[in-house]
C-alpha cells in the first residue's frame, strides 16, 4: 500500500515540475447513441433537494475550557467583592455618616471602636485562611507575646477609659 502511494506522489510531482506527460485510459469513451430522458437524472434533484439537518449532539469535553474560564473569573469575582467588602464595610476607619466622620471617633466612642476593630479581625476571609495555613506556629524555640494566635487570645487595648479618664469630658 505505501508502494502505491509513493507512484502516486512521484507522478504528481512529475505533473508540478512542467511535464507534458497526462494522464491517459486504453479505454474508449461509452457514448449513448440516444438523448438521455428526465428519468436518468431524477437522483440529481433528490441530491439538490434540502434535507433536514439536526445540529450534531456536543460532546461532554468540547465545554471544558468555557467552564474552566468562567469558574477562574467567578472565583476572581468573588474573592475581589470580598476584599471590597471587607476594607469598606467593615473596616473601623471608613464613615458612612457625616457627623461621624467629622468627630475623632477614638475619643467620643472607644467602645465602639473596639468592637469595629475587632469586628474587622474577626471577620476577615483571609486572615483566617492564613490562620488554617499556618501549620508550623508552635515551633518557636522563645515563646512570642507579640504574635499569638489572633482569635484565641483576645486584643489588648488602651483606651482613655483604661488609663483611667473620662473621654465625655475632654
Amino acid at each position: 500500500m505505501s508502494f502505491r502511494s509513493v507512484g502516486n506522489l512521484r507522478s504528481l510531482m512529475g505533473g508540478l515540475r512542467g511535464s507534458t506527460a497526462t494522464y491517459a485510459t486504453s479505454t474508449t469513451p461509452k457514448g449513448k447513441s440516444y438523448a438521455p430522458t428526465a428519468a436518468d437524472y431524477a437522483h440529481f434533484q433528490e441530491q439538490l433537494r434540502p434535507k433536514l439537518q439536526f445540529p450534531k449532539p456536543v460532546q461532554k469535553g468540547d465545554y471544558v475550557p468555557v467552564c474552566v474560564a468562567i469558574g477562574m473569573i467567578a472565583l476572581s469575582v468573588s474573592l475581589g467583592l470580598v476584599t471590597a467588602t471587607q476594607q469598606l464595610a467593615r473596616s473601623p476607619n471608613v464613615y458612612v455618616r457625616k457627623k461621624r466622620r467629622e468627630t475623632v471617633p477614638e475619643v467620643n466612642d472607644p467602645d465602639k471602636v473596639v468592637r469595629d476593630a475587632e469586628k474587622f479581625l474577626n471577620k476577615s476571609f483571609f486572615r483566617k485562611v492564613a490562620h488554617v495555613q499556618d501549620f508550623d506556629y508552635g515551633d518557636h524555640p522563645v515563646p512570642d507575646p507579640i504574635r499569638k494566635d489572633a482569635y484565641a487570645h483576645k486584643h489588648r487595648v488602651e483606651t482613655l477609659k483604661s488609663v483611667g479618664i473620662d473621654p465625655k469630658q475632654v
